[in-house]
């Protein structure tokens, strides 16, 4: 919900974008949100609070037709990327090709799920960019992830991931972490990288559409909240007490670098 507040000197202005809804809510809650694409177009993002389950989904189509999902599960630290690209047909590609990027979840990178799911908007029409935009971060997914086993991971893995089959992809640092915890070494499967495998080069530089080469996909999430915000109530004794009044929004992007057997699993990379 959004809350608007008159400053001093009888200036309205609109301070939070959002508030807290502070009453008791059911185990899962669905927020729609209008954003704007760096393109100009507009998308319909849907973000999803499970505080049951401790996780929240946020999901949107790309101008290009792509639909993008990302989950973050809090009890395991895990965070999951799914793009269902539009396949080329007329080059012999299916309808869609499945990606799916593993992750670890790091600590204060999104709001809790119990605080997501009681988020409101006062506007839904309103078209929404994020408040702060930060930069790339760059992901080398260098080990292949078997599904069958992922139950270890995450248990959303499976379910959105399933339609990736032989493209689930993570980081060996995350593979070395989770090995650490007890998790089963048989479900990951080091990729070959350039250093093992002479004459393995970016795919945009890659002629051959049935050569091996190292593939490069980016995303961005456009809109999500990534911090909650306080305010201070003033007692009789002028003791400020703070309470979350609202939250901040941000936009991140992910660039992800792996290994594909052929350049026809790539066909995006390097073109205009």
């Amino acid at each position: 919900m959004f809350a608007r507040w008159i400053l001093r000197g009888s200036v309205r202005i609109s301070l939070f974008l959002w508030v807290i809804n502070l009453i008791q809510l059911g185990f899962c809650s669905e927020l729609k949100v209008r954003v704007r694409l760096p393109d100009g177009q507009i998308t319909n993002e849907v973000l999803e609070a499970d505080s049951e389950r401790d996780s929240i989904s946020l999901e949107y189509k790309q101008g290009d037709g792509t639909l993008i999902t990302f989950v973050a599960d809090f009890k395991q630290d895990v965070k999951i990327f799914r793009a269902l690209i539009l396949g080329e047909l007329e080059r012999g590609q299916s309808q869609y090709q499945a990606l799916c990027f593993i992750s670890r979840l790091s600590h204060n990178e999104i709001i809790p799920s119990e605080s997501m799911a009681r988020l409101r908007q006062k506007n839904p029409h309103a078209i929404r960019t994020a408040e702060e935009r930060r930069g790339v971060e760059e992901m080398t997914m260098s080990v292949a992830v078997n599904l069958t086993r992922t139950w270890q991971l995450s248990a959303h893995i499976h379910n959105m991931c399933s339609v990736a089959r032989e493209a689930v992809y993570t980081r060996e640092a995350d593979v070395k972490h989770w090995l650490e915890r007890g998790v089963e070494g048989s479900m990951f499967e080091p990729l070959p990288q350039a250093a093992d495998t002479p004459g393995l080069q970016s795919c945009s530089l890659t002629q051959d559409m049935w050569q091996p080469c190292s593939c490069s996909y980016g995303l961005r999430l456009e809109w999500y909240p990534c911090l909650l915000k306080y305010c201070r109530n003033r007692d009789t004794t002028g003791r400020g007490n703070p309470y979350k009044c609202g939250i901040k929004s941000c936009s991140k992007g992910y660039h992800f670098t792996y290994y594909v057997p052929h350049k026809q699993l790539c066909l995006w990379d390097g073109e205009a």
